[in-house]
């Protein structure tokens, strides 16, 4: 019986469309309860004040703060296994294999950036030039997902290896544009325990406690350096044995996906939305995110690949053509988490944030849209 009740909740679970309908399910419960009347109370909940009785220690004191530096990094710490893997022994693992990829990437990369900047270059909010750049993998995958076979395999593979590229960027652009002052003797120790992981790796060291210890001291040593604390799952990522990687990735999927990104998305869209709501639309912040993510990352996608394979760089994935590249390309204009993360880091102001995030939403609900309409047609 217990079994027969629970079977439907484990296929579910399994559905490679799941973590987006989770995601979907959790932003609209957030964007209600933050504009209901526990609105307070919802607000405060996020705000509530969390104190590690060390007075020595200095850490996060809010529970949004502990999500967004702490909770994040077993998040980067398996897209960071999730790229070692690729590049090791995966779709990236030859230049043949990953030049397309890695090209398309720096495409839908660049161009929504420059977009942006055309729109606030000479603004206040020039600084959130990274807002749309980045590609939610699970988003975009359980779009592409709604469409079966209409898509070939070679282009779902495609589309993971890009988006995987793209969180590496984003997560080379948090580190170096998006860290606080930097704190030179943090910053060594951080290099300290580094050179300890590196050394456990090199002497074959199979023991995971060996790493997830040092891995907390390097989480530390990070926060408080400047740059920002999520870097930490990306540096332990890199020094964690190849041979426990999958395992580990395996181990993580349901806890990151079902857990740590829903708890992200309700905390981080807990947005009261102003009274008129599309005067929102009206600042050059949302002209410049929907323009980078619906536009740019198309364009830039499309191009880049289009030039790769006119200079011979590269070829198209196998049973793709041309009209089903820009269809992922669209697709991809789906920032969602990585984007809300980092225009958490790109503005400090409540306002400018909240635009930033509206305008993500919209953005990437329309290119969820438009992405599967045209994949659909052209298929």
């Amino acid at each position: 019986m217990i079994k027969r009740l629970l079977s439907p909740i484990y296929e579910f679970l399994h559905d490679s469309r799941a973590v987006g309908i989770v995601l979907i399910i959790c932003t609209a419960v957030s964007l209600i309860l933050a504009n209901s009347p526990w609105q307070q109370s919802y607000l405060a909940w996020w705000d509530t004040a969390v104190h590690i009785p060390i007075p020595a220690l200095h850490l996060p004191h809010t529970l949004l703060h502990w999500i967004n530096d702490g909770l994040m990094v077993p998040f980067f710490f398996l897209v960071g296994m999730e790229i070692k893997r690729e590049v090791t022994i995966g779709e990236l693992s030859s230049l043949r294999q990953s030049l397309l990829p890695i090209i398309a990437a720096l495409g839908g990369m660049l161009c929504p950036a420059i977009i942006f900047a055309l729109f606030n270059g000479n603004t206040p909010f020039a600084n959130g030039w990274g807002i749309p750049m980045a590609t939610d993998i699970a988003f975009s995958l359980g779009i592409l997902s709604l469409l079966g076979d209409r898509v070939p395999l070679s282009l779902k593979i495609f589309l993971t290896a890009l988006a995987i590229i793209d969180d590496l960027g984003a997560i080379v652009t948090i580190a170096i544009f998006y860290s606080a002052g930097i704190q030179t003797g943090y910053l060594i120790a951080a290099a300290g325990v580094m050179g300890v992981l590196i050394l456990l790796n090199v002497f074959k060291v199979r023991r995971l406690w060996c790493y997830f210890i040092p891995g907390l001291i390097l989480w530390y040593c990070i926060y408080n350096s400047g740059i920002h604390a999520t870097i930490a799952g990306v540096l332990l990522a890199s020094c964690m044995p190849l041979s426990k990687i999958s395992r580990l990735i395996h181990w993580l999927h349901d806890p990151v996906n079902f857990v740590i990104m829903p708890v992200f998305a309700l905390s981080n869209t807990a947005i009261v939305f102003p009274p008129d709501i599309w005067q929102a639309f009206t600042s050059s912040i949302s002209y410049g995110i929907l323009a980078g993510l619906v536009i740019g990352k198309p364009l830039g996608i499309f191009l880049f690949s289009f030039l790769a394979t006119r200079l011979r760089l590269a070829t198209l994935p196998d049973g793709a053509n041309w009209p089903q590249m820009l269809g992922i390309g669209m697709i991809a204009g789906i920032g969602f988490t990585m984007s809300i993360f980092i225009a958490t880091l790109a503005y400090t102001e409540a306002d400018w944030q909240i635009t930033s995030k509206i305008a993500i939403i919209a953005a990437s609900l329309f290119s969820g849209l438009i992405g599967y309409v045209f994949l659909r047609r052209s298929a």
